[in-house]
């Protein structure tokens, strides 16, 4: 989860000192797509779409997309 939080640190320039995964779903295609509802502060929240590919393929997890602005209650879907 470093590598993810990483990337989504550069694309958001953010700085979080909380990256805590609350819920997350999956989805199978060519490997496995998460989607993650990741704690950011105290009160913030967002949703990521992770993708994982196939073991064979020895690569490791990559943010594909996320969604900021997100709470607590707010449902995890597929985007």
């Amino acid at each position: 989860m470093l590598k993810v939080k990483q990337e989504f640190e550069i694309q958001t320039n953010m700085n979080c000192a909380v990256f805590t995964a609350i819920v997350y779903r999956t989805q199978v295609v060519a490997g496995t797509m998460f989607f993650i509802k990741v704690q950011v502060s105290n009160g913030e929240y967002v949703h990521l779409k992770v993708f994982q590919s196939l073991p064979h393929e020895n690569q490791g997890p990559s943010l594909v997309s996320f969604q900021t602005g997100k709470t607590r209650d707010d449902p995890l879907t597929y985007f």
